[in-house]
């Protein structure tokens, strides 16, 4: 089996020079001539170049990469990370402290070591690597929220994907009994999760390409912890903000709002993008809100909105704008940034009931929904772009 898998063996043929010593349709390229039995020859398509050791490791390497995830997940969820955090130590001593087996310890970070995930300066001693460091919790901008996440609620969802590919549902419902967000609101415990999880997430950079000068009252619509409210705000000391949110979020914010100096710049008002919003704002943000839900909802939230905005005021919407075609393709490792979005478009699939949508769908919900497009900021790549829209 690890034989087949090598793919710097040079002894081993590679697709190229496996394809062109055989005969026939199956041992050619795309550009080698296959002879038939008239004595023609015919160019194969590349599609049926024969598969070589290079070709056999990486995809060895795709379908073991949900045993790396899961190993980062357990190692999180027992804190070792967090242990590893001042320096290298041995994996006795993280058993030890975790109250797990020191010999499945040792074989599991063994293994990451040998992917480059974690270091192994001496036998049985580990240490993070900039990628794992990110697995900690006091590191800025913390994956270990998404990790835990990814381990449990997605790995679990995505075992039952046959479902979401044979109903077109999302596979989630199938294992929980439940919608997403129903599960996060009524789940303290994965409610804090997802919450932390979308706290790191940076603000669209979008954001700097709207003119917010003379701003007065910036109402952020289901916007998290207050990430975008602090970067609206903390340049414009005039301005003032609403963060519309569910409690556990609010929980959060309040000690990142306090720490950049906006607690009282900035009304706290429990609630969902459902219910009736405050009025009186200059600028309505929806920042990566409407593409969780299908058109049906993601038009109610719009109409909220509609309800709550003064006729002079602005919605800006905070989306990434789905280009059809094909994404450009990316290392198996690491993905490009297009690729990376349909990664997050394949985790919405399983997960919840909405999608990325293009511009032009963009547009009908919003008209739909007693708005105009005034304008709209490409972002770069694939990051999410702002469509400003006024009411009509």
């Amino acid at each position: 089996m690890t034989g087949e898998a090598r793919a710097d063996d040079p002894t081993r043929a590679t697709g190229a020079t496996a394809a062109t010593a055989g005969t026939g349709a199956a041992g050619a390229t795309g550009s080698t001539a296959a002879t038939g039995a008239t004595g023609a020859t015919e160019a194969v398509p590349e599609w049926v170049t024969p598969p070589g050791p290079r070709d056999r490791a990486a995809l060895f390497g795709v379908l073991t990469g949900g045993w790396l995830a899961q190993c980062c997940y357990a190692l999180t969820r027992l804190g070792i990370p967090d242990l590893l955090a001042g320096g290298p130590r041995p994996a006795a001593e993280l058993a030890h402290e975790t109250g797990a087996d020191a010999r499945a310890v040792r074989r599991v970070l063994s293994s990451l070591a040998a992917v480059g995930l974690f270091g192994e300066p001496a036998a049985g001693t580990f240490a993070l690597t900039p990628v794992t460091r990110l697995l900690c919790a006091d590191t800025p901008r913390s994956s270990r929220e998404s990790a835990l996440m990814f381990g449990e609620e997605v790995h679990r969802s995505f075992g039952e994907i046959t479902h979401t590919l044979t109903t077109g549902q999302p596979a989630f419902e199938a294992v929980y009994g439940r919608p997403f967000y129903d599960h996060v609101n009524g789940d303290a415990r994965t409610g804090g999760a997802f919450s932390a999880a979308m706290g790191t997430a940076p603000v669209p950079a979008a954001l700097a390409r709207c003119d917010l000068s003379g701003l007065g009252c910036l109402v952020d619509v289901g916007g998290g912890e207050g990430g975008l409210l602090t970067r609206a705000l903390t340049p414009r000391p005039a301005a003032r903000g609403v963060l519309v949110e569910l409690p556990e979020a609010l929980g959060r914010a309040r000690p990142r709002l306090a720490e950049a100096g906006l607690e009282r710049r900035v009304d706290l008002v429990e609630g969902s993008f459902f219910d009736q919003l405050p009025g009186g704002g200059d600028v309505y943000v929806l920042s990566r809100v409407l593409h969780n839900w299908d058109d049906a909802r993601a038009t109610r939230v719009l109409r909220r909105v509609r309800e709550a905005i003064p006729p002079h005021a602005r919605l800006l919407v905070l989306e990434r704008l789905e280009h059809p075609g094909p994404a450009a393709p990316g290392d198996l490792g690491r993905p490009s940034p297009s690729a990376q979005a349909k990664l997050i478009d394949l985790l919405m699939l399983v997960m919840l009931e909405g999608h990325d949508r293009t511009e032009a769908e963009y547009r009908a919900l919003l008209e739909a929904a007693d708005f105009e497009v005034s304008a709209v900021h490409q972002a770069p790549g694939r990051a999410e772009s702002a469509l400003e829209a006024v009411p009509v």
